[in-house]
């Protein structure tokens, strides 16, 4: 399925919303444990370097995001730091690449230099293998970085990629 990636407007925020609750809520990706409200979810969006929206040009539906934003400071400003979501029922038909892919040219062209993921979990087999695929690469592991919403904890691997 082809989308078009564009940047998040405040009129997004109910379907964005709902993508992202259901990663949160799933507890097996996302480090959030709270799903957002309309209120909390629109000031996340509009507070990121960039949220992208990835759209059916059909029905312009929203079908994923990405948040795009700093993943630190100062001399290490020009890492960024990035998470996605596609929406549940839609997975597995290269969605989640688009969104990569666009994520990796803003990063760039908003000026950061690499872009980095700090809790990429080991069972994410699917990501873990997008990830790879486009040229990220693990830099080891993490043992038990990331609660799962069982209770368990499961290995993290970081990932890097050179903008």
């Amino acid at each position: 399925m082809t989308v078009e990636i564009r940047q998040y407007q405040k009129e997004d925020t109910k379907e964005a919303i709902q993508i992202w609750n259901e990663v949160v809520e799933e507890g097996v990706a996302f480090p959030q444990m709270e799903p957002l409200t309309e209120e909390t979810g629109m000031e996340f969006f509009l507070e990121q370097s960039y949220t992208g929206i990835a759209c059916d040009p059909d029905t312009k539906e929203v079908v994923g995001l990405y948040i795009l934003h700093p993943n630190n400071v100062g001399r290490c400003g020009h890492i960024c730091n990035a998470s996605y979501a596609v929406k549940g029922n839609l997975r597995g038909r290269h969605i989640g690449e688009q969104i990569v892919k666009h994520c990796l040219s803003k990063a760039k062209e908003i000026g950061y230099g690499v872009l980095q993921f700090n809790a990429v979990v080991k069972t994410n087999y699917n990501a873990r293998h997008l990830y790879e695929k486009l040229g990220f690469v693990p830099l080891g592991v993490i043992p038990k970085g990331f609660l799962m919403k069982d209770g368990t904890y499961e290995d993290i691997i970081p990932h890097y990629h050179v903008l």
